[in-house]
């Protein structure tokens, strides 16, 4: 779950980690009161969206004069930003984040984040702050550093000794060599307590009288133990979500929107990877990833029908079923009852594979539906494309 950057400094602030004063914002009116409390020598109006680059699309306004604050927010707020992260549609901006500015002497990019070869977790650090961390990575690699942290023995002094005197911070700035390495400790603890997939600083600023302060934040929590953390659903923002991801997560399915042109419905997360591959070598585009999970049911199939239909792009279904904890004849039944349940008007192919799939396979032949069955990933994959081609060439002919 990602949340938004007032929220993350809020999380900050609560470790210990240093951040500008400031406040979310959702009207002019309080932007103005706000601002006027605040009486800092530099303001920043910053949109409040689940994505990157808001500095690049206009997303991020600067004033000294307090009096300005209300028009940038008036500025920002109902305002489709587009960043490189938001894709052409954009995303609506519904709140600000109005707060003090910060003399900049230095910027640091700071995170922390699980390796996946390794588990542990690993602070990565670049003395190029507020740039993109993959473009740093791409342009000059050597500036990128790593420092892996034992779980077992947790965060240590030499940890962040490591950064620092890997970044230049003894030569460069010898007075924040203390702050620094506490505050990778602090950040640690965050990471851990609060289940996060990653922490970001960027910039991570070291300031004319020679402080630290993160400057943006980004925080990432993990899905899968959101159970522990009761008070994170309020800062949930379903505006930023996809409303058939957060039916999909209502249904207690697996579910991510892409561009393409065929749903996706799959039990497993390795056979719906294996599933978007082999659409994409037979000559088109993935609409989504689907998991339905090993122990699919009628409903869970039904749900996922729903879903990949309420989406316009999706011009024919692909369900690709192997049988191990669930037996093949149960997905039939769900897939008959659920194509009763729910208007479907466009090609569907099924391909079972495992226990009891030769039931499954005579059960959709008997049933009266438009379905296709096969029995090959290839020959399914094949049929699909072939089919929602077809569909595709009859609508541009009748248009």
């Amino acid at each position: 779950m990602n949340i938004h950057e007032f929220q993350a400094k809020q999380l900050f602030a609560q470790f210990g980690i240093p951040v500008p004063i400031g406040k979310e914002i959702r009207t002019p009116r309080a932007a103005e009161k706000w601002a006027a409390k605040l009486n800092a020598s530099v303001y920043v109006v910053k949109a409040q969206i689940h994505a990157g680059g808001r500095g690049k699309a206009g997303g991020v306004k600067l004033t000294k004069n307090c009096a300005e604050v209300p028009a940038l927010a008036k500025e920002l707020l109902g305002r489709n930003l587009v960043t490189h992260q938001t894709g052409p549609k954009g995303r609506k901006v519904r709140r600000l984040l109005v707060e003090e500015g910060a003399g900049i002497a230095r910027e640091l990019y700071l995170s922390l984040l699980v390796d996946r070869d390794s588990g542990w977790p690993v602070f990565i650090a670049s003395t190029e702050g507020g740039m993109e961390i993959e473009e740093v990575a791409a342009k000059a690699p050597e500036k990128v550093l790593k420092e892996p942290v034992d779980p077992a023995v947790g965060y240590q002094g030499y940890n962040g000794r490591n950064l620092a005197y890997g970044l230049g911070l003894p030569a460069l700035e010898p007075s924040i060599l203390g702050s620094f390495i506490a505050l990778l400790g602090n950040l640690y603890r965050l990471f851990m307590e609060k289940n996060a997939s990653l922490v970001e600083i960027n910039p991570l600023v070291i300031t004319h009288d020679k402080k630290l302060i993160a400057l943006d934040g980004k925080v990432s929590l993990d899905d899968n133990a959101l159970f522990k953390h009761p008070d994170f659903q309020a800062m949930r923002d379903l505006h930023e979500e996809d409303p058939l991801e957060i039916e999909a997560t209502n249904n207690n399915l697996n579910y991510v929107k892409l561009d393409g042109n065929i749903g996706c419905m799959v039990n497993g997360a390795g056979l719906a990877m294996a599933t978007m591959d082999v659409i994409k070598l037979a000559g088109s585009e993935p609409a989504n990833f689907l998991d339905v999970g090993g122990g699919a049911t009628k409903e869970t199939v039904a749900a996922g029908f729903r879903i990949l239909l309420k989406d316009r792009n999706v011009k024919g279904i692909f369900i690709n079923i192997f049988g191990g904890i669930v037996r093949c004849e149960r997905i039939a039944h769900g897939v008959i009852e659920a194509a009763k349940e729910v208007d479907i008007r466009i090609p569907v192919v099924v391909r079972l594979q495992g226990t009891n799939a030769d039931e499954g396979r005579k059960l959709l032949q008997e049933s009266g539906l438009k379905i296709e069955v096969a029995t090959d990933l290839w020959e399914a994959a094949q049929k699909i494309v072939a089919l929602t081609g077809k569909r595709r060439k009859k609508a541009d002919a009748a248009s």
